[in-house]
């Protein structure tokens, strides 16, 4: 079958479209998908440059962690979908069987795994996952809308709603909107109905931003005082930050929280060491939060308000598999607002 593989580590010059083994099924809970479009992440930038911390995948690997497509086949024990069926893609895959896991909180997992990242990813014909990481679409959704929903929404939707608890009227503060997870992130506060703040160096993705709900917006790069144009705009600090960047934003981070304020991170994309004087931490009493992907109760959430449009990612632009190396450099350079999306059979 066709698919998009990273053939070696460095980058998208060292992608390619090749022939594949197709995937089978090999367990009664498993489900094969015929692709009809794949979505690309940050993630999928650390997997083809090998970032530490990141597993070197054997090569050829199919990449790509978001997808959507119609159900080909279905293992014995699945009986939620059908052939026939279109479906969403949660590409977080646990053992389904350990104490997390059977407690519902997958993400906790000691053998949890992403599509694309530890084992083979969504930009190919075919794909085979667990029955239970597969959602019929039941809304009237776009093959690239659905592709790109999960892994940015879901991400979204664990650090405000299950990690920091967001509650209407309170005030969130997101950096680098145009990303994906800042962009879920900015949906998920508006249906809380929190009062959202947001950065980037882009006036354009700024005004973007203002278009889907946020209340202040502020280049970052023109003024290097965030938490002061938040604190004078809001009143006070901000009750919860997503922060997503990590070193190079976080003392700023912290300084636009307020007393008992929440700071809930899912990454490092700028650098992963930070300090962090305990002295403020203690006092004013904050809450550092990690969050990775979501649990299977989270993905049925998220689903349910994407299927009544209440939950929707803007996609940026839509490649073909030839044209996958584009994707990877605008993404890259950080041009896109919202989703970039692989078309992998029309």
């Amino acid at each position: 079958m066709r698919a998009l593989c990273l053939t070696a580590t460095g980058g998208s010059p060292h992608l390619a479209v090749m022939d594949v083994a197709p995937p089978v099924l090999r367990e009664p809970t498993e489900v094969r998908i015929g692709i009809r479009a794949a979505a690309l992440n940050h993630l999928d930038l650390w997997v083809a440059h090998a970032a530490p911390g990141v597993p070197v995948p054997a090569f050829p690997h199919i990449v790509g962690s978001d997808g959507a497509g119609v159900v080909l086949e279905v293992g014995a024990a699945v009986n939620h979908v059908r052939p026939g069926d279109r479906v969403l893609i949660n590409p977080g895959v646990s053992c389904g069987t350990c104490e997390p896991c059977s407690a519902g909180e997958e993400v906790f997992c000691r053998r949890f795994g992403i599509l694309g990242e530890h084992r083979p990813g969504t930009a190919a014909l075919e794909v085979v996952v667990p029955g239970s990481n597969v959602a019929p679409i039941r809304g009237e959704w776009s093959w690239p809308e659905a592709a790109a929903f999960t892994l940015s929404t879901l991400t979204a939707w664990r650090m405000l709603t299950t990690r920091a608890r967001l509650a209407r009227s309170e005030q969130v503060l997101i950096w680098g909107i145009g990303g994906g997870v800042a962009v879920a992130a900015l949906q998920v506060a508006r249906h809380h109905g929190a009062r959202a703040a947001v950065t980037s160096s882009s006036d354009r993705k700024l005004a973007r931003a203002r278009e889907l709900g946020a209340e202040l917006g502020v280049n970052h790069e023109a003024t290097a005082d965030v938490p002061g144009v938040v604190k004078r705009h809001f009143g006070s600090g901000v009750h919860v930050v997503v922060d997503s960047v990590g070193a190079p934003t976080w003392q700023r981070s912290l300084k636009a929280l307020r007393p008992g304020g929440r700071l809930v991170t899912c990454g490092s994309t700028g650098g992963a060491a930070a300090e962090l004087d305990l002295r403020r931490l203690f006092w004013f009493q904050w809450s550092l939060l990690g969050s990775t992907m979501g649990t299977s109760r989270e993905f049925a959430q998220i689903v349910a308000l994407g299927d009544a449009g209440q939950l929707r990612p803007p996609v940026d632009a839509v490649y073909s598999l030839a044209d996958a190396a584009d994707a990877y450099r605008r993404l890259a350079g950080g041009e896109q607002f919202g989703k970039l999306v692989l078309e992998v059979a029309p």
